[in-house]
Formats: C-alpha cells, structure tokens, sequence
C-alpha cells in the first residue's frame, strides 16, 4: 500500500509541473523589474508563495444596498480571492474590476485594498463600527494603461529636469525601480492637528515618507518635515464632505497609520486643488509603497485571459455559418434572398421585441444596471467617484428639472458631465434623444447601445456602466 501511494502522489506532483511548465509566458515590459533580474517574462508562479492555513475566520461583506453576507476564509486569503469567491457566489460577470473596500463610515473614509493584501490581518485593525464593501472599481490598473494621465508632468520631479521629454513606459519604469529616486512635488492643504485651520504647504512624496517644506518650495534636508512613513501608513479617500472637516475644495484625502484604530489626532488630513492632483498623489503613494508588487497583480488578470483564449479558442460551428433569414408570416416559411429586405426584417423584430413582452419603452431601462431612477447630481457625483473616474464610465437617472427627462452622467479626462435626455414626439410615437432631436430612440436601451458603439455628440463613447450589486 506504501509503494503505491508514494507512485500516486509521484504522478500528481508530476502532473502538476507539467501543467505549469505547459503555461505560455506573458511577455513584461520592465524585464529588468522582476526577480531574477535576468528573467524576461514574468512566470505564472512570480509572487511569492504562502504558507497553507487551516485556521478560518468570520468576515462580513456589504454590498452597496447594506446587506450582508458572512464568509469563512482562510487566514491566507487575499483580497483578490475573496473577490473572485463572491463573484462566483453571486453569479457575476468576472471581469477583474472588483475590489474590496475597507470603510470607516465614522471616520468617512474607505480605501480599495490592494489584491494581494491578506483580508484577516487588515480586519484586525478595523474598528467594530468598521465594514468591508464589494464594489466595482474601473480605475485600480488604469495608471498602468495611460500614466501620462495620471502623472502630470509639473509634478514628477524627473519630468521638469529632463525636459517633458520621458516617454510612458520608463515614466511607470522610474516608479517601480528600486535604483530610481522618482518625487511627486506640489501645493497641498494640511489641516493642523488639534485645530480646524487649514494651511497651505509645499509637499514632496518619496519611497521614504510623505514631506513638507518648513520654507517655501525648498526640499534641503534641514529644511523638510517628515509627515508619514509609507510603510506604516495606508492612504484613503475622505467620503463626508467638506463642511465637515472645513477643508477648502471638495478634493480631500487622509493618510492613516495601518496599526490604530483611528483616532483623529492620529490622521493626517490633506486636500488638493482639483481631482488630477489628487488622484497623482494617491496613485504615486501607493506605487511608492507596494512597487513591483502592483505591476503583478495587474499582470495576474492579464495572463489568465491570455491563457483562457490560449486554451479555449471559440470555434465557429457549421450551423451559424448556414444560417439565413427567414419569413414566417405566411402559411409556410420562405428563404429571404434579398440583404435590404433581410435588415428590414431583423430590425423590426429587434422593435417587436421591446414592445412584445408587456413593457412599455417608457419604463423598459427600470431592470438595467446602469440606470439609478431618483439620485440627486451629488450622488452621481459619488457613485461615479466610487467606482472610478475613468474615460466612459456612465449611469442615467431621472431628470431633478424634468420628470419626464432623464440625464446621462459620464466621466471623462476625470471630469463628470451630465447631458439632458429629452422625450420628443412624432407622430404620436414619443423618441428620446440628447441631442435636440437629430438622433431620436424608441427607449433608453437603445440611446445607451447606440453610443456605446458611436460617440456622437458626447466627449467619449460610454464604456463602463457604474454597477450596484446585491449580495
């Protein structure tokens, strides 16, 4: 019995080496960022192994609506997995935009955990009142994808030194070397402990620490104040408004120490001068922080989706390859030959479809995911800023001016717009259109996948709508 369980467990091992070795490599821009430093792609095994655990523990997710759902994990378990578990028990669409939200409704401030971070040990410093969140989050990666976006250049210290002249990719390579010394330099308002005044100061953020300049805009050693230790600390976005805190534009944030229970005297409160600021602040902190280890985890998704369409190539059958339109509103089917009359037909079957099953165009959107009914703009406003403010994100709601309107909410260049969608009659058929009537719609199904495909007269063509999820 001995010999042939050890024969067993040989095969298994083996087996599993193979189906690692079989994995493609995923070709990684910053070659000279991995470990070994000779190593050209990254492996699927790149990130460091764990120890398996068989302690569990109780952890409670809230979903945006305030249900709950409780969850026995292993000590051991990431975010990331905790993600993919409750997309799996929700049946959600896994499309690696999830994220784990740790939240301090008291505090009014939240942060998106990073994937790798283990779930039980950020519980373990959260208050009682303390919560975690599943939400949608468009922009975890997105600095990896457009960086210029996300860094201007007046406040990337190598930026102003080198001429403008740093192309993208060694922008994101400056950050994530440990052999560079990149710096984020700019204004920032930092509320002063004990008081509820603001001052404005000059600010330079390293690997080592968050600093302020004691003397104008100089960073000489004798002349800098260290604020926070990186290692030490987490950085959040502050969700009470600015009256609460007195704070003098709408662009706040805090950096909090990871090992306290939050006390106020204990947060370092901090507000910029418009979303860009803030968000090159908040992405430079947490690259300066985690380093390499976030190039990995965006690689992650990245190589399962070239593995899957590695593995599962979608093969055409010979039956959607033969298939014709057909008529059957005589007494027998017939073959429609002619292309124009075949479109005729496919789209007045697409507008049977929306009248067919009892619903008028007036309220067929109610179901989408991407419509909100009565928000009020504010509220857009922060569902928009939860979920991402990147390029396309939208949802609709009904209009506050107009009962009868409804107004598409969308992001872009980290901007919300809202555009009027006005009902219009023609002959006795009501249309929508935001346009002033020069594209008309039978509902707002239809207007949404029209600009989903055309920009027309919007900035950017809609791309993410914003999700609510129930548990």
């Amino acid at each position: 019995m001995s010999i042939l369980f050890l024969l067993c467990r040989r095969l298994q091992v083996e087996e599993q080496q193979l189906r690692t070795s079989s994995l493609p490599a995923i070709p990684n821009p910053f070659p000279e960022l991995c470990s070994p430093a000779s190593s050209p792609v990254l492996s699927p095994g790149s990130l460091p192994p764990r120890e398996p655990s068989s302690d569990k523990y109780i952890v409670k997710i809230f979903s945006e609506d305030g249900i709950g759902k409780v969850v026995e994990i292993p000590a051991d378990m990431t975010a990331r997995d905790l993600c993919q578990l409750l997309v799996y028990k929700s049946h959600l669409v896994d499309d690696n935009k999830w994220s784990l939200v740790e939240h301090h409704p008291l505090l009014g401030l939240e942060r998106c955990l990073e994937d790798h971070e283990l779930v039980v040990q950020v519980q373990a410093f959260m208050n009682s009142d303390s919560r975690f969140l599943f939400r949608k989050n468009y922009a975890k990666y997105e600095f990896f994808r457009n960086p210029l976006t996300f860094f201007p250049e007046h406040m990337v210290a190598w930026c102003q030194e080198s001429d403008h002249t740093i192309p993208p990719s060694q922008l994101l390579q400056n950050f994530l070397s440990t052999s560079s010394c990149p710096e984020i330099q700019g204004h920032l308002y930092m509320k002063e402990v004990g008081r509820k005044s603001w001052k404005k100061v000059y600010m330079f953020l390293r690997r080592s620490g968050l600093y302020c300049s004691t003397k104008g805009t100089s960073k000489e050693p004798r002349h800098l104040q260290l604020l926070a230790d990186l290692e030490e600390s987490n950085i959040f976005t502050v969700t009470l408004g600015k009256k609460h805190h007195g704070a003098p534009t709408d662009y706040h944030f805090c950096i909090k120490p990871n090992k306290t229970r939050g006390e106020m005297k204990e947060l370092r409160m901090l507000c910029a001068e418009d979303e860009q600021s803030r968000t090159c602040w908040m992405t430079a902190f947490r690259l300066f922080k985690y380093g390499i280890v976030l190039y990995q985890n965006y690689g992650v998704p990245q190589q399962t989706k070239t593995l899957l369409s590695h593995f599962s190539a979608p093969v055409r059958s010979v039956s959607e390859n033969s298939l014709v339109a057909m008529d059957f509103s005589g007494r027998i089917g017939r073959v429609i030959d002619n292309p124009v009359e075949a479109q005729s037909a496919a789209m007045e079957e697409g507008l049977v479809w929306r009248t067919c099953f009892c619903f008028e165009s007036a309220v067929i959107h109610i179901a989408q995911l991407w419509f909100y009914g009565r928000i009020t703009r504010e509220e857009s406003h922060r569902i928009i800023h939860q979920q991402g403010q990147v390029d396309g994100l939208f949802l609709l709601r009904v209009s506050q001016s107009n009962p009868k309107a409804y107004v598409l909410t969308l992001c872009h260049h980290q901007k919300i717009k809202h555009f009027q969608i006005l009902p219009c009659e023609e002959d006795g058929q009501v249309f929508f259109s935001l346009d002033d009537g020069v594209t008309k719609f039978t509902d707002l199904i239809q207007l949404v996948e029209f600009y989903q495909l055309n920009r027309g007269v919007l900035p950017c063509k809609l791309k993410h709508p914003c999700t609510v999820v129930a548990l």
